[in-house]
């Protein structure tokens, strides 16, 4: 061959191994990057590390892979703290280049990082942290600016029209007849609690009790023996709040038992940890809460699985929804590549506001959900999900030797309401 055979044949080596680097270039360059949000360390770590395992779990389920992009989990503390939540997620955008979010647990969170989604334009769905003041912030932004694209929990005032409910039920039907409508309200100290509260204080109020007191405490908070006592001696007859403090919730709990107060009590969001009843044992029996129950074949197969790899029982709320929720932004992320040919901020947040928030777009049982019937929003609805037996939907349930067992509504009773 001639030199000048040879070097034509060199340049054309080159000129393949460069185009050959540069298409595995292109394709190693193929990675979508997902933010998971939560209180991994903190007064909520219990909850948020759940959330975190379980959305660990269900991408790990797909390879990790969605069509030809390598999906990279972004894990983002924010202590159950809104200014300590945004800065961390403002650096994992800008250093570690997350594109979207899902999940997290405190409602002052979903208020804090609202505008800095607007700042980066970057989608955020599924948010668990679901006090009425998530809805303020979002109603108060610009539509362009809405970068959260659906909550994943309602507002409390939705839901605990439940309680009054059953209460309206047993009245009636004569499985309790208190001796006065006296109600006594607790809450943690945040838009989660008082709104939970403040919407079970209307209700009652409109069905004839009457608040003794209503009183909120800090996230950890462990000593509730003089408010309780104050309760048992004013003659309460209904205990009820919520607390995503763990050392705070089990320990009114106990501490109510241990005081021998009478009457029905409400720990909204007890189940919200798979480990309660270890923390609670049996000064939990007769308490009320609205939860999801682990109880189907395919439940109780993800249950087997998740104790399998990280070795603790999930809460069908915290890991439960959580990994429903991770395999719908799994659905939201295929049909973003369906439709616009990529997957990055801008077609997740189009495919958002397109479908997801318009209801076109839900997860539901014959997609795999587990916990919910269906999981979807829509115009009237939104951000919120969408409420309704069909959809997502919580049942009344009593505790009893660490089981839940539904109490209300009648079409999946499992148990009549017991009463101490």
């Amino acid at each position: 061959m001639s030199k000048r055979g040879r070097c034509l044949m060199l340049v054309l080596a080159a000129v393949f191994m460069g185009s050959m680097m540069i298409g595995h270039a292109a394709a190693a360059d193929k990675v979508f990057k997902l933010g998971i949000l939560g209180p991994f360390t903190g007064p909520a770590a219990k909850s948020g590390n759940e959330m975190k395992d379980a959305a660990t779990m269900a991408i790990d389920e797909i390879g990790n892979k969605i069509g030809d992009y390598k999906i990279e989990l972004v894990y983002i503390d924010d202590q159950s703290d809104p200014s300590k939540g945004t800065n961390a997620y403002a650096e994992a955008i800008e250093r570690k280049g997350v594109q979207a979010g899902i999940l997290n647990w405190n409602t002052a969170v979903t208020v804090a990082i609202q505008p800095m989604l607007a700042k980066y334009k970057v989608p955020h769905f599924f948010c668990l942290g679901a006090g009425k003041a998530g809805i303020d912030k979002w109603e108060s932004l610009p539509p362009e600016e809405r970068y959260l694209i659906m909550k994943g929990w309602p507002i409390p005032q939705k839901l605990v029209v439940g309680y009054v409910e059953l209460l309206n039920d047993a009245e009636k039907k004569k499985l309790w007849k208190p001796d006065k409508k006296l109600a006594a309200l607790w809450g943690e100290d945040t838009d989660w609690g008082r709104s939970l509260v403040g919407g079970m204080a209307k209700g009652l109020k409109e069905n004839g009790w009457e608040i003794f007191t209503e009183e909120y405490f800090d996230l950890k908070k462990t000593d509730f023996y003089p408010y309780i006592n104050k309760c048992k001696q004013a003659g309460v007859t209904l205990l009820a709040g919520s607390s995503s403090g763990v050392a705070s919730v089990s320990a009114i709990i106990k501490q109510q038992h241990e005081v021998g107060f009478k009457g029905l009590v409400v720990a909204d969001g007890l189940g919200w940890v798979g480990d309660w009843y270890k923390m609670t044992g049996q000064a939990s029996d007769g308490v009320l809460d609205m939860q999801p129950q682990l109880t189907t074949p395919a439940q109780k197969d993800w249950v087997e699985k998740f104790k399998n790899r990280f070795n603790y029982d999930p809460s069908p709320s915290a890991a439960g929804m959580a990994f429903d929720y991770a395999n719908f932004f799994v659905k939201i992320a295929k049909r973003a590549i369906e439709k616009y040919g990529e997957l990055n901020s801008e077609t997740i947040t189009k495919i958002g506001r397109e479908e997801v928030a318009e209801g076109k777009l839900t997860y539901s049982r014959a997609d795999g959900a587990l916990m919910h019937a269906r999981y979807g929003t829509d115009a009237a609805s939104r951000p919120d999900p969408k409420i309704s037996p069909a959809d997502f939907f919580f049942p009344v349930i009593q505790y009893q030797k660490g089981n839940g067992f539904n109490v209300f509504p009648e079409d999946v009773k499992q148990a009549e309401l017991m009463v101490r």
